[in-house]
């Protein structure tokens, strides 16, 4: 027989308990009453609408609209710097990219690029962000602390969409007009490999090991598979109608892929590389991106004006939530904040 005092933690009383108890069951009271509550990290959805020039912010955990940020300038390409809470839009007709605020939402400033800027990326230490200018086919390179250039890399015609490797070692650029996929090291900023893929190659995958990526062929309507060590061909899997943009969810087993041109996403088993479903969402989607939680997939549909939200365990429709004209989101789109 042991005597336990338990603190009350509403009351600030002691409580007497008289019973037969385990060592573990001692030890479980006492982690209760001296580990505090964890906080639950709250993500958003940053979606660009082209058309009404600004970001609507949409809370994950209602999926419901939470704000809208004037950015002008055409705002097309998204990407999340969570180390330094930025969020980076591209507008390729305001000549750059606007930061903004992740916690308060406010619009930081603007930064000058060129009139080309469309697919924006950032490494995941948050000390670089690359813009990939189509007109002049090339990457400019700035650090996130005062968005200074430090340099620009020649590519192929018409980049776009743009992955870095998990160790921040190595950019990977999808260069449309040339059918083709670059490997650039971060190290020199020279080019290392790049290997021709489908037709016009758009949005770019990688996976959490950094051991593929997927890319999407706009104009061969498939998906090309290719391994991040010297960029080698593994396979190549047929989707819908112009695919533009993936997004990998459940711990990388599948990917997402947007078929413009359908009105639908495709979904590939990646450990057989096949497809296995197409679901319905709105017209023309293009940006897509999972939640943290690897269990929602959030897809920008660019001529409804909306954002379908794909369960990704049952491969259904949870919600479509309306956001703004031409939603276009290209990259990843999606922050978590404590």
């Amino acid at each position: 027989m042991i005597t336990v005092l338990k603190l009350d933690l509403f009351t600030n009383s002691k409580v007497s308990i008289n019973s037969k108890v385990t060592m573990f069951g001692v030890i479980f009271l006492l982690v209760l009453a001296v580990v505090p509550s964890l906080s639950v990290a709250a993500s958003f959805a940053f979606i660009s609408n082209q058309l009404d020039n600004n970001v609507s912010i949409i809370d994950t955990t209602s999926n419901e609209v939470i704000e809208t940020v004037t950015v002008t300038g055409k705002p097309v390409g998204v990407a999340v710097n969570s180390q330094k809470s930025h969020v980076y839009i591209s507008t390729p007709i305001g000549n750059g990219f606007s930061v903004l605020d992740a916690n308060n939402f406010k619009l930081k400033r603007k930064v000058t690029t060129s009139n080309g800027a469309l697919g924006i990326v950032s490494d995941n230490q948050g000390e670089r962000v690359f813009v990939a200018d189509w007109y002049e086919n090339n990457i400019a390179v700035f650090d996130t602390h005062d968005f200074k250039l430090l340099t620009t890399i020649a590519v192929g015609q018409s980049p776009s969409g743009m992955v870095v490797s998990p160790d921040d070692r190595w950019l990977y650029v999808a260069n449309r007009v040339d059918d083709s996929v670059s490997q650039i090291d971060l190290n020199t900023f020279k080019i290392r490999n790049t290997t021709k893929v489908g037709a016009h190659p758009f949005g770019l995958t990688i996976d959490k090991d950094g051991q593929r990526i997927y890319v999407s062929n706009v104009e061969s309507d498939d998906v090309s598979i290719l391994t991040t060590a010297g960029l080698k061909r593994v396979g190549k899997v047929k989707v819908g109608s112009r695919p533009y943009a993936s997004a990998l969810a459940l711990h990388d087993t599948l990917l997402f892929v947007t078929n413009q041109d359908d009105t639908t996403v495709s979904v590939i088993d990646t450990q057989t590389l096949t497809e296995i479903k197409q679901i319905e969402v709105g017209e023309k989607p293009e940006g897509i991106s999972a939640h943290p939680d690897g269990k929602r997939v959030y897809v920008a549909n660019w001529f409804d004006g909306t954002v379908s939200v794909i369960d990704a365990t049952t491969l259904t429709i949870m919600t479509t939530i309306e956001t703004g004209d031409g939603s276009r989101a290209f990259g990843q789109f999606i922050s978590q904040q404590r």
